[in-house]
């Protein structure tokens, strides 16, 4: 395989022009019809149709809506680019003239992460000559809920399209249009994580009557008070750790001590081993917190999902890094700290062994920035968020260089360096 890099030149990036416009008209269709985890009938079969419409063979329905794009062009090493399909159940405000209406928002870039790998399915498609192997482009279902890549990969992705040489993916974030980060070699790109749901187990009656009840909110409260510990008190402050109690749901009127009370817990941890820790603490002190309420029935706790932390190859990420500091210069390729940030995507790689039975697949995963100039002079570091009603990448900026940087990375493994 050339290690050679991509330059400016390049065939495929000189082509750049002919990809925005259609990844442009993706982008904006699917900003302003977001569909949550598991039901992204539409956006599933936009991202396919275009797909087609550049000439892959494509794969629908992989782990519920999931797809999958397939380029074959002679000999060579598999590559996979993959991208999200799922929106967040967050209402937008950021009062653009094409934002989502329907209560749902792509908050998080998944819609930008779409644009950019069709733009680079198209720009390689457009470019076969100029580079050999086999190109697949995946569109995953479910990555907000953490369970996207394990439905795909469970329901055969790598024995439909083949085994993957490496897997690629990027991530938007509030940097500089034209900058990417990529992780570096001692620090996790993104956090173990998993989510939970407890539910807590009391005896209702009429307010008037509490000491013939045992309130389930009382004992809520005392578990969401105490788990704070865990954090504060069980964990070294070097060893980060994030606790949260997203929901509580509890109750129908004032008047009335409920039977039930239900949480919704997040944990991060920087390792699996300190995953492994908290989650074994909450377990504890959820159902000491019972015990001590004298809750009739033993609480349930039942996990969601759970996501490893996010290692890439250091030494494709070195030959990728290397690729983008090529195309954008040195000063546009900068080092993204270890996040408390959670994602699906280690399933590709080791972490997902168990589900696909392919050992030893390298993956590279790296952010890129969404900020126009006039964004980034005025706001800095301070721009909303991924998550927030508010975030809002400069789709103008952002996109031909998102495009750029996925196209590179491509390029790079698939031996179409520069002079190719």
């Amino acid at each position: 395989m050339s290690q050679s890099h991509p330059a400016r030149s390049h065939p495929a990036l000189a082509r750049l022009g002919e990809a925005v416009r259609p990844a442009l008209t993706l982008y904006l269709d699917v900003h302003r019809t977001p569909e949550l985890s598991g039901e992204e009938t539409r956006t599933a079969a936009l991202f396919a149709e275009r797909l087609t419409a550049t000439g892959f063979d494509v794969v629908r329905g992989i782990g519920g809506h999931g797809v999958a794009g397939v380029l074959r062009n002679g000999d060579g090493p598999r590559v996979y680019l993959r991208a999200e399909l799922d929106a967040l159940p967050v209402a937008e405000r950021t009062g653009l003239p094409y934002a989502s209406a329907n209560g749902a928002m792509h908050a998080c870039g998944h819609d930008l992460h779409l644009a950019a790998a069709a733009g680079a399915a198209e720009l390689l498609a457009r470019t076969t000559a100029h580079w050999s192997g086999t190109l697949v482009v995946v569109g995953q279902p479910a990555e907000e809920t953490l369970t996207g890549a394990r439905a795909m990969l469970a329901d055969g992705l790598y024995e439909r399209c083949g085994r993957p040489d490496v897997v690629l993916a990027q991530h938007a974030a509030p940097l500089p249009a034209g900058m990417v980060a990529h992780g570096g070699p001692h620090a996790p790109v993104a956090a173990a994580s998993a989510a939970l749901t407890v539910v807590l187990h009391g005896r209702g009656g009429h307010a008037a009557t509490p000491h013939l009840t045992v309130d389930p909110v009382v004992t809520a409260a005392a578990v969401i008070t105490r788990l704070q510990a865990v954090v504060s008190r069980e964990t070294a402050p070097a060893d980060q750790l994030s606790l949260t109690v997203g929901t509580l749901r509890a109750g129908t009127a004032v008047n009335i001590v409920p039977d039930t009370a239900e949480l919704g817990i997040g944990v991060r941890a920087l390792t699996d081993a300190s995953l492994d820790r908290a989650l074994a603490a909450v377990d504890r002190v959820v159902r000491a917190e019972c015990a001590a309420s004298a809750c009739p029935r033993d609480p349930e706790l039942t996990t969601l999902s759970r996501s490893p932390a996010l290692w890439c190859d250091p030494a494709t990420t070195d030959a990728i890094r290397a690729a983008h500091t090529t195309l954008y210069g040195p000063e546009r390729v900068g080092t993204w700290p270890a996040s408390m940030a959670a994602e699906d995507f280690p399933l590709y790689g080791d972490a997902g062994l168990a589900v696909h039975g392919e050992p030893k697949i390298p993956l590279v995963y790296w952010m890129f920035g969404t900020a126009s100039p006039k964004q980034w002079s005025e706001s800095g570091p301070g721009l909303p968020p991924n998550h927030s009603p508010h975030f809002a990448p400069d789709i103008r900026t952002a996109l031909p260089p998102a495009i750029t940087s996925l196209t590179a990375a491509a390029l790079d493994r698939l031996g179409g360096g520069a002079g190719a």
